[in-house]
């Protein structure tokens, strides 16, 4: 995203009251040993899969503390998948001073990306069963996922350790969204037979949106919150989105993203099979203030 990092006397004052406040988190307890204890509590919260039913289990992972825009993504994608997807199961991972405070969830690591997906991969059915995978942050132009929360971690994902975290935890039928810049140069590495990948920009290309003033990105408005609330299609959310987002670049005069598909051979019976038997919840307002 374009935007990136906002004020640094504002990360490095987040960064300084989250530091203060761990010891508030339990008595004696590390953020490592925090997050393995939240992540036990979201495995256990998990609904049995129903055999014949084509289930779908959710991980929202938002990549940087310094801007509200990722950590209302995605609890936005909770609430969406909840309520209208009836999913589960939804696991959160977010780099948000809310995380350590009002709304404990396990902070967005490579590490605890891996164990949730490993969790989350031995609920599910992992023939049968439906994985999304929605990860929102900042990404470079060596198409890496920045991962920070200052000054407690600063980390990058890159498409290899995506593609293994996933491979680990045996998961089979996956959409996976990736809204960052130049997130297309993931889907090389990601790309499967059973696998939708959905990215907010092309290889080189930035995305927009981000920012200390804004509420959504450009592509977390337009397919999480635009197009999933007109339909149950992730591929049917996606042609809108695009169009959407060419219309908003176009308006600002920004260099187009050019947001990316790519379908797997066979995962689309898989998305057929899951629409087929949904039946969707009504549309969710997102709750963030324009």
């Amino acid at each position: 995203m374009t935007g990136r990092g906002g004020s640094r006397l504002a990360a490095a004052l987040l960064g300084f009251a989250a530091l203060v406040l761990l010891p508030a988190c339990a008595e004696d307890e590390s953020v490592a040993q925090r997050d393995r204890r939240l992540l036990a509590a979201d495995m256990a919260a998990l609904a049995p899969q129903r055999p014949g039913i084509v289930d779908l289990y959710a991980v929202g992972f938002a990549g940087d503390s310094t801007e509200d825009v990722f950590r209302n993504e995605v609890a936005y994608l909770d609430t969406l998948a909840s309520n209208r997807f009836d999913a589960r199961g939804v696991v959160t991972l977010v780099n948000h001073f809310d995380s350590l405070t009002s709304a404990p969830r396990p902070l967005a690591t490579l590490e605890n990306l891996r164990a949730a997906l490993a969790g989350i991969g031995k609920a599910m059915d992992r023939d049968e069963d439906l994985l999304l995978l929605y990860l929102t942050m900042h990404g470079t132009e060596d198409h890496e996922l920045v991962v920070t929360f200052p000054p407690l971690l600063e980390e990058w994902i890159t498409p290899p350790q995506l593609r293994a975290a996933l491979d680990d935890a045996g998961i089979r039928n996956r959409v996976v969204v990736i809204s960052a810049c130049f997130s297309g140069g993931f889907i090389p590495d990601l790309r499967d037979a059973r696998t939708l990948l959905i990215t907010a920009a092309r290889a080189d290309r930035a995305s927009f949106g981000c920012g200390s003033e804004s509420n959504a990105t450009y592509f977390g408005r337009a397919w999480l919150v635009d197009g999933l609330n007109r339909g149950t299609s992730f591929i049917g959310a996606y042609d809108f989105a695009t169009g959407e987002i060419s219309s908003w670049e176009h308006e600002d005069g920004e260099v187009a993203s050019l947001p990316q598909i790519d379908v797997g051979d066979d995962i689309r019976g898989t998305l057929q099979g899951w629409q087929a038997q949904l039946e969707p919840g009504p549309v969710v307002p997102y709750p963030y203030d324009p």
